[in-house]
């Protein structure tokens, strides 16, 4: 079980749902994680609240946006200075498999759920001195005598750069639409990205960190990291795509804030230049709409009321 998992699995406590092998792995994971040990009660707490109004209704639609952002919220709250613990297990285990791998048959590097493992000789210096390894197996001789080894490397590495230059700018593209990864990590390098290519920046913004921001502006599953989005797309030059974009996120985005984002960014590109006819007609629309939110309404009519036509 991960961190990020702790709210679903606590709702599934709380309202009754969980299988035996999920609580198991919950109380597991509490007993060894003291953030997540900490945030328990709290969730308790809040859940107890909402039971305390008899009248409310729990619609599946408001369980899976309460859900979002208190995971978001929950892993903003994680992020903090990394400071590694010695741990002689790490180097013990490291030291042991390089022993094995250099003395004795072959090693595969792939985790046997990936594509089927490559057989690498004893003694190829496969492993680097700042790589790390994890989740070793061990498989008996076969009928040759040949025993195996098998482990996952991993290492970490850094990419140093300007804003400006490539390879840089590739990555943070890249950070901000890689879906691996959860809805706080994703936030911050959304962020970074702002803080480097936005208002105010010496670094003109990538076509590829436009695109990733404006997919992640259309489809990301997470209220807060839309809004994000939005925002930082609001802080560059306006142009064509980042336009459609913040409109596209005006007619149909579900998140009030997110609209809300979307309307402050028109309004800021128009008081650089004449509004577009698209973007006054759906601006109107959400001003005149009765069934809109009273501040999406206000705050349309609002920009409006600024515009030059």
């Amino acid at each position: 079980m991960e961190c990020s998992e702790l709210t679903e699995r606590m709702i599934d406590r709380l309202t009754g749902r969980p299988s035996g092998s999920d609580e198991r792995e919950l109380e597991a994971h509490l007993a060894s994680c003291a953030v997540c040990r900490a945030e328990a009660p709290r969730l308790e707490a809040a859940w107890r609240g909402l039971g305390a109004d008899r009248d409310l209704v729990m619609t599946e639609g408001f369980r899976a946006r309460s859900l979002a952002l208190l995971e978001d919220e929950m892993a903003r709250q994680r992020i903090r200075a990394f400071r590694p613990r010695r741990d002689w297990k790490r180097p013990a285990l490291q030291a042991a498999a390089v022993v094995l791998a250099a003395t004795i048959g072959w090693f595969a590097h792939r985790s046997p759920a990936a594509a089927p493992a490559k057989a690498v000789p004893a003694g190829s210096g496969a492993l680097a001195a700042n790589e790390s390894v994890s989740n070793v197996s061990y498989r008996p001789a076969d009928e040759t005598g040949r025993v195996a080894v098998s482990f996952d490397v991993s290492a970490r590495r850094t990419v140093v750069g300007r804003p400006e230059d490539p390879a840089v700018a590739n990555l943070l593209a890249y950070l901000v639409s890689r879906d691996a990864q959860t809805s706080g990590e994703k936030a911050r390098a959304i962020e970074l990205v702002s803080s480097q290519y936005g208002a105010g920046a010496k670094a003109a913004v990538s076509p590829e960190i436009v695109r990733a921001l404006t997919t992640t502006l259309a489809k990301d599953e997470n209220p807060g990291v839309r809004k994000k989005a939005a925002a930082a797309l609001a802080s560059f030059p306006i142009t064509p795509e980042i336009r459609t974009a913040l409109l596209d996120a005006l007619a149909h985005d579900r998140n009030p804030a997110v609209r809300l984002t979307a309307i402050e960014a028109l309004a800021a590109a128009a008081r650089q230049a004449p509004a577009d006819e698209r973007t006054i007609e759906s601006l109107r629309q959400k001003a005149f709409d009765p069934a809109e939110n009273g501040f999406v309404r206000a705050k349309a009519a609002s920009a409006l009321k600024a515009m030059e036509f």
